[in-house]
């Protein structure tokens, strides 16, 4: 199959070949479409733009998604390289490692700010943006974590940047919805990325979630790539507002414990 033939994708958020964007890119073109990516620090280019020529894509930008400036410089390329585009993928993340560990009332002003601006804020930037280069409909989407509705040990003010997330999800699909514009989030269980490296006790994290969730295992990025995939084809024109829940069915729980000590 080839579910995306003829689809002009933007991805934002590559770091490095464990990225779950990396993953949604192989898997985009890999479905036939032609495949855009955007890195946030220069100390990334030398591995992004490897991992670039391997798919065959020649469109690959630095953003500061914290520059409007950066942000419109990317867009203004982006159009005279694709003309117009059908998906807008948001792979970022980003909270000072000094806020994830210890109590989240430990939070910092400058830290909370910090979260915000680029985890939340930089996916109604880009969709500012990327709408405007979408005049026959498309798709947007981000990724998010269930710690924005219960509380993560450590996760903190993430947890809280999330929750905004998601419900600047709902409201970017409510405005665009009427261009033909669907936008949507994946809820994606803990993976070991560079950004997930940052959360005091990640580890720990895994060791529960493999225990304790309805398919006793941890997910990966390949099977968030195929959730993507799935949200961003036609196969998912129906599909708007949502929060999808690649999670292995850890969000079902109400009390985690594996069930055979019930037993």
């Amino acid at each position: 199959m080839n579910l995306l033939s003829g689809k002009k994708a933007l991805i934002f958020g590559v770091a490095n070949k464990h990225s779950i964007a990396w993953a949604i890119a192989e898997a985009f073109k890999q479905q036939g479409a032609d495949v855009g990516l955007s890195y946030g620090i220069p100390q990334l280019e030398k591995r992004v733009f490897p991992l670039a020529e391997s798919i065959g894509a020649t469109f690959v930008e630095k953003c500061d998604v914290t520059s409007d400036s950066e942000i419109d410089e990317v867009f203004s390329k982006a159009k005279d390289h694709f003309g117009t585009l059908d998906i807008l993928v948001h792979s970022i993340g980003y909270a000072p490692s000094e806020e994830l560990e210890g109590r989240f009332y430990s939070t910092s002003r400058e830290g909370f700010r910090i979260a915000m601006d680029i985890s939340v804020y930089s996916f109604v930037a880009l969709a500012q943006r990327a709408q405007e280069l979408m005049p026959d409909g498309g798709s947007m989407m981000t990724m998010t974590y269930y710690g924005s509705e219960k509380v993560v040990p450590h996760y903190n003010v993430m947890g809280v940047a999330k929750a905004a997330l998601e419900a600047s999800t709902r409201y970017l699909a409510a405005d665009l919805g009427p261009h033909n514009i669907r936008v949507n989030a994946i809820s994606a269980g803990p993976i070991k990325t560079l950004a997930a490296s940052g959360i005091a006790g990640f580890r720990k994290m895994l060791g529960y979630v493999n225990e304790r969730a309805p398919l006793r295992r941890n997910i990966d990025q390949a099977e968030v790539a195929g959730t993507a995939l799935w949200l961003c084809s036609d196969l998912g024109s129906g599909v708007t507002g949502e929060v999808v829940y690649v999670d292995a069915g850890y969000h079902i729980l109400g009390m985690p414990e594996p069930p055979e000590q019930w037993e």
